[in-house]
């Protein structure tokens, strides 16, 4: 995904591979993944919030936990601490990987 402040609901599908309907239900079932919405109700997403949908998406549709099981899950293991801890490391792989694009570009090679 390019670096954007905000990601519109169907860029979010497609990263993910789902459809939107999907992101609308997750939405009303995870208080965290909070997205902004325009004056004419256009969902707009933070990185945060795309980053929580990757954790939901990776439990659920990954590791095959149900919705009720995710949620515990992210009561026992998530506060808002570890949920700030996994931002900043999702930051310092796309940086890392922005470095790693720069470096190609100057150098003119992959590698």
């Amino acid at each position: 995904m390019v670096q954007k402040i905000y990601y519109r609901i169907g860029e979010v599908a497609k990263k993910f591979n789902v459809q939107p309907s999907l992101i609308r239900y997750w939405e009303k079932e995870f208080d965290f993944i909070k997205p902004k919405k325009s004056d004419k109700g256009t969902r707009l997403f933070t990185k945060k919030d795309v980053d929580h949908f990757e954790i939901v998406y990776h439990l659920i549709k990954e590791k095959g936990m149900t919705i009720q099981g995710t949620r515990d899950y992210f009561k026992k293991h998530y506060d808002s601490r570890s949920l700030e801890q996994l931002q900043v490391i999702n930051t310092l792989k796309r940086t890392k990987s922005l470095l790693k694009d720069i470096r190609e570009v100057l150098t003119g090679h992959a590698g």
